[in-house]
């Protein structure tokens, strides 16, 4: 039980930990999506929120694709 928490734990930690350092590579230097992206699925196992919101982001990224494909 108590391994369970803790992995449960550093899921959340890291999964935050990468949605703030990615809004900030925003506007930094660095890969800021692809942290908000790998923040969001880490999130997205333990709460629901994150599974909508990664779900939209995928949704808005693969219009952009197509749009700028054509």
């Amino acid at each position: 039980m108590k391994k369970r928490a803790t992995l449960r734990a550093a899921k959340v930690v890291g999964g935050f930990g990468l949605l703030v350092a990615g809004i900030a590579m925003l506007a930094l230097p660095g890969p800021g999506w692809i942290a908000i992206f790998a923040g969001l699925t880490l999130l997205a196992t333990e709460f629901d929120w994150a599974r909508r919101l990664l779900d939209r982001l995928k949704r808005a990224a693969g219009r952009f694709y197509r749009r700028g494909a054509k």
